[in-house]
Parts: structure tokens; sequence; C-alpha cells
């Protein structure tokens, strides 16, 4: 069963958010890309959808982008919390549905989170990564990259593929199950043991064959 793509909206263009608006773009998702910087928008232009100069923190600007149309959020602003907390909440109001917001500091943290963002997250360009995995495939909870080219997922079995069998993910090359977590119990991995909804299975592989595991999930 194939993912269903999202489109995402990323307000703050600089290299975390840039990162992700990319690697979002790349998995094949429609992304529109938000800064008030030319020169971050223009280097942005061709990989996304669309990139549009504007500020964020205007509430009528945001809906004349036609950001209320997307389905996630992602406010990546830094060295502004004024603007980030801003236009965060400007999502919530034009009605986005999921909200990440970037976090400079714990008191960063602590506001965003008050506001009802629904993911607080830390900067850093291989953050930015981990970031897209996981608002890529909502079943992916977890990404480690491991620096030889392999990565490790947290996979959260999600109600559809309840009493499925192991096997029956049809893993594919390249992909190895590590272990199962259910509750704070430890699953058994022989004998191809069946799934459960908010089970976690812990994936090992490289992340071209993980991505394409998770496009077919």
């Amino acid at each position: 069963m194939g993912r269903q793509n999202r489109s995402f909206v990323v307000i703050g263009l600089g290299a975390f958010g840039s990162v992700v608006a990319a690697e979002l773009a790349r998995f094949g998702n429609r992304v529109l890309g938000i800064d008030k910087d030319q020169r971050r928008v223009a280097a942005l232009a061709e990989q996304l959808s669309s990139a549009v100069i504007l500020d964020a923190t205007d509430e009528g600007a945001l809906r004349e982008a036609g950001a209320d149309r997307y389905d996630v959020g992602l406010v990546s602003i830094g060295n502004d919390l004024e603007g980030n907390v801003i236009a965060a909440m400007n999502l919530r109001l034009i009605g986005v549905e999921t909200i990440w917001a970037k976090a400079e500091s714990r008191t960063h943290h602590r506001i965003l989170t008050k506001i009802g963002v629904d993911r607080v997250i830390l900067p850093g360009v291989e953050m930015g990564r981990h970031a897209a995995q996981m608002l890529n495939n909502p079943a992916v909870q977890d990404y480690m990259a491991l620096g030889n080219g392999f990565s490790v997922v947290n996979l959260m079995i999600p109600k559809r593929l309840d009493d499925r069998k192991l096997s029956q993910l049809n893993l594919g090359a390249g992909v190895t199950a590590l272990g199962i977590m259910r509750g704070t119990e430890h699953v058994d991995l022989h004998g191809d043991p069946v799934l459960h909804t908010n089970d976690r299975v812990l994936l090992l592989g490289k992340r071209v064959d993980l991505t394409r595991f998770g496009d077919r999930l």
C-alpha cells in the first residue's frame, strides 16, 4: 500500500529549513517555501513546488500565498523568537492541521508547546534530514543516521496494519528488523511475530532502501 503524499509549508529557509524543504520535495511532496530573504527563496525556487518572499508574521500574506491549503507547517525561523512564535500562531489561525516548529532554547520550546505546536524540534542540518524523514512518513517516529551509509528508523505500526505478521510488511532487500517493542515489553523476532497497532519496529538499512520501504507502507 503506497503512502499518500502530503503537502508542506516551510517558513524560514535557513540552514535547517532549507534542508527540510529540499528533502521533502525530493521525496515527491508538494512544498511551499517561505522566507523574507530573497536570496534564500531564489536558492530553493527550482527545487520546491513554490517559493515566495513574505513575512510570515503577516496572517493575511500567508493566506494570500495559499499556506492554508497545506497539510503540515514547519516554522524554522531562527534568531527571532517573536517572529517564530507569531508565524506558528498564524499557521494555527489559518487552519493548517499539523504544525512543527524549531526552538532555539528551552524557554522557546515551552512557549511553542503552550501555543499548541504539535512537535517542537531542535536545530541542525542533520536534524533537518531527520525531521524530513519523520514528516514525510507519519509512521516513522525516529530516525538516526549511523554515518556509514546506514540508518536506523523507529516505525510505529499504524492501525491498518494491526494483526499483520512481520513478514507481511515486505521489508524488501536491504532492510532488517532489529527488534519489536510493545509498550515496555520486547517481542521475540523468531517465528514471524504478529504485529499490533502502536508496536514499534526498529529497522536498519541504507537510506534509499528505508525510503523505498516507507513509500510502500
